[in-house]
């Protein structure tokens, strides 16, 4: 098979990570990103032949421009994009700022579709191409105080979905990975959290940021073995659109779709006594 060129966000740690050193030792190269000079360095010094990085604030529209242009001109191509960067948020919806609630959205949500905007030029002008949207089973079922990063996670798969259907007749394909809680940094300390705190909410938003701290390097995700199911996933012959990862992602999907379906049901007589007749 000829070595295929990934585009991977985000690859200083967690899946990120084991998911570019899995691509590699596959003989594909990756082309990744970091936001530190210094992490950019040593992965290009220790990488020679099997992958390249660039410096990138996945906010930073214009520099994701610039990295796109770049990547054309030096490897000519892009064959799969892992839009994985992004951050967390804990807060009740009254206790998040607009000020933190837009930086959560140009992370998970704005950086992600400018990525992909910037991508599938390239991707069309080849007539291939897959594009791995890192959700979270959080991108279909939300809870008490993770509200802001549930919507930013919706919106990214709402727009995902669009883009499978306008892509498809051009031999691009679109997955949505939607991890459960894995063994990342991500439930770390460094994990931000709405600034203002209202006591109101100690029993539901403040319990879930309780639990989430608590599970920090306890989560049942191995990332390894998460790595290899997206490379799988990328060389399916028929790739599906959502793909949970783990069994808590299978049970809380399975909730929401349970609630939406009895909600669907149990209203079925008043949806249809609107139309007219």
């Amino acid at each position: 098979m000829e070595k295929r060129v990934w585009l991977i966000t985000g690859i200083s740690s967690g899946l990120g990570k084991a998911l570019t050193n899995r691509v590699m030792n596959s003989g594909d190269f990756v082309v990744g990103t970091f936001r530190k000079e210094n992490q950019v360095n040593a992965f290009n010094t220790a990488n020679t032949g099997r992958g390249f990085a660039y410096r990138l604030d996945i906010t930073d529209h214009l520099g994701i421009e610039n990295m796109a242009n770049n990547i054309k001109n030096e490897f000519g191509r892009i064959d799969v994009l892992v839009n994985n960067a992004g951050v967390g948020f804990i807060g009740a919806i009254e206790e998040s700022s607009m000020e933190e609630t837009r930086q959560v959205f140009e992370a998970n949500f704005f950086g992600a579709l400018k990525m992909t905007q910037e991508v599938l030029p390239m991707m069309r002008e080849q007539k291939v191409g897959h594009i791995i949207q890192i959700s979270s089973h959080g991108g279909l079922k939300a809870f008490a105080g993770f509200g802001v990063y549930n919507a930013s996670k919706f919106a990214l798969e709402g727009f995902s979905e669009a883009l499978a259907q306008e892509v498809e007749p051009l031999n691009i394909k679109v997955s949505l990975v939607e991890p459960g809680p894995f063994r990342t940094e991500f439930a770390s300390s460094k994990l931000p959290e709405a600034k203002r705190m209202i006591s109101d909410y100690d029993s539901t938003a403040g319990a879930f940021r309780d639990k989430l701290k608590g599970v920090d390097g306890k989560q049942e995700g191995d990332p390894e073995k998460a790595a290899q199911a997206i490379y799988d996933l990328v060389n399916s012959q028929n790739p599906p659109l959502r793909l949970p990862l783990g069994t808590t992602a299978l049970m809380t999907i399975g909730m929401k779709l349970h609630s939406v379906r009895t909600d669907l049901e149990e209203n079925r007589s008043i949806a249809e006594s609107v139309v007219f007749q």
